[in-house]
C-alpha cells in the first residue's frame, strides 16, 4: 500500500500503552473547538465535530469538557483564539516530516518545533519542500482483532472507499477527503466499530531507511507528538519488519 508506512501502527500502539490522558485530552478539546468553530456546534450537521466527540467519548473524556470545547468554538464562551500552522522538514536518511500544530502562540511554537528539530541535529524548513510528497486522505481505523481483513475490504469499497491496508491488529481504510465520514457512517451502520476516523496527509511514497535512521526518526517524533500544541506528525519513512516487532514489544 503505497505511503502506508508501519510507524502508524506502532504510534496508536504507543499512544494506547502511554496512556497519557492529558495530552490526549488537550488534543482532543483543541480538535472539539475548532471543528466547532469552522462548522457550527450541531454534532449531526458538523462530520469533523461528529467525529472529534466520538473520539473523545472514547478516550473517556468527561461530557463537560466536550460539551465546554463547543461552545468555546461557536463562541458562546470565552476562550483562547487557536491558529493552525503546518511545519515541514527533514529527518534522518532524507525522510520528510509534516507537523500539524494548533496554538494560541505561534512564535512561541515555532520556536519549540525548530529546538525539537535541533536536538536531533536536524532543521525547520520551507514546507512546500515536503508537502508536495503528502496527499489528503481520510482514514479510518479499525480493530483488526475484531473484523476479518476480507469482509472489512468488500464492505469498505462497497462503501465508497479508496484502499484498504492490513496493519495486522489494525485495519485502515483510506478514502477521499469528502468520502470520510460518509464511508464511516456506512461501516457505522453495517455495525462495523471504528477506533477513529480522520484527515490525514498521507505519503504518497515511501523512503526506506536503515533501523538506525528509523529509530532517530521514531524518537524525533515522538518528541514533537509530546508537544502539546502539536496536534499529527506525518513522515514518509517506513520500518524493518525486524525493528517493527523490537518497538512492538
Amino acid at each position: 500500500m503505497s505511503g502506508h508506512n508501519k510507524w502508524s501502527t506502532i504510534k496508536r500502539k504507543k499512544a494506547i500503552e502511554d496512556n497519557k490522558r492529558g495530552a490526549i485530552f488537550t488534543k482532543l478539546i483543541k480538535e472539539i473547538t475548532l471543528a466547532a468553530r469552522d462548522g457550527g456546534g450541531d454534532i449531526e450537521g458538523n462530520a469533523r465535530l461528529r467525529a472529534a466527540v466520538a473520539s473523545a467519548k472514547k478516550a473517556n473524556m468527561p461530557a463537560e469538557n466536550v460539551e465546554r470545547g463547543i461552545k468555546k468554538g461557536t463562541g458562546e464562551l470565552p476562550g483562547v483564539v487557536y491558529e493552525e500552522v503546518t511545519y515541514g522538514g527533514y529527518g534522518s536518511g532524507g525522510a520528510a516530516i509534516l507537523v500539524d500544530v494548533v496554538t494560541d502562540n505561534k512564535n512561541r511554537a515555532t520556536s519549540e518545533i525548530r529546538h525539537i528539530f535541533s536536538r536531533f541535529g536536524k532543521e525547520l524548513g520551507d514546507v512546500s519542500s515536503v508537502a508536495w510528497m503528502f496527499e489528503r486522505k481520510g482514514h479510518i481505523e479499525i480493530d483488526g482483532t475484531k473484523h476479518k481483513f476480507d469482509d472489512i475490504l468488500e464492505a469498505a469499497i462497497d462503501a465508497g472507499a479508496e484502499d484498504v491496508a492490513d496493519g495486522g491488529e489494525v485495519i485502515n481504510v483510506f478514502t477521499a477527503p469528502e468520502d470520510l465520514y460518509r464511508v464511516k457512517k456506512i461501516l457505522d451502520e453495517k455495525k462495523i466499530e471504528t477506533h477513529s476516523a480522520n484527515l490525514i496527509k498521507k505519503a504518497q511514497t515511501l523512503v526506506s531507511l536503515s533501523d538506525s535512521d528509523a529509530s532517530v526518526m521514531i524518537r524525533l517524533m515522538d518528541a514533537l507528538e509530546e508537544n502539546d500544541d502539536v496536534q499529527n506528525v506525518y513522515s514518509n519513512f517506513d520500518v524493518s519488519d525486524e525493528l517493527m516487532e523490537k518497538l512492538s514489544k
